[in-house]
């Protein structure tokens, strides 16, 4: 059985892209090591290594819960990996409606704006 950072760095890997992923702990230096291996670990080892929910159902409830934080760096890196987890334009569009029902429409164009420029990259625009 694989401990939680080696679960967690293979789940990072698989949403996030292995290059985005290594060049991150490449970059990670004795000031953010530690939180960057803590994060592994409890984030994607223990919350993404739970099967219980899958993994584009995760990323849905990531891109909702991101938008409405209104962390739209992180809430481009979500949005290329809930595409890379089978999230559809639809889908991503139906969730930025939820942000704005709930968070308000300024947070939505945010996320649309975001989420415009990922698409594209993608080639779903």
């Amino acid at each position: 059985m694989k401990n939680k950072f080696e679960l967690g760095l293979e789940k990072r890997k698989e949403t996030l892209g292995a290059k985005y992923v290594e060049e991150n702990l490449a970059l990670a230096d004795a000031f953010t090591k530690p939180f960057q291996e803590a994060m592994t670990e409890w984030c994607w080892g223990f919350g993404w290594g739970d099967e219980t929910i899958d993994k584009k159902t995760r990323s849905m409830m990531n891109l909702a819960m991101i938008g409405a934080l209104g962390k739209m760096h992180e809430w481009e890196i979500h949005c290329n990996g809930a595409i890379k987890n089978g999230v559809s334009l639809e889908e991503i569009r139906a969730i930025i409606h939820v942000v704005a029902i709930y968070c308000g429409v300024p947070q939505s164009l945010e996320c649309f704006r975001v989420a415009r420029k990922v698409l594209e990259e993608h080639k779903l625009l």
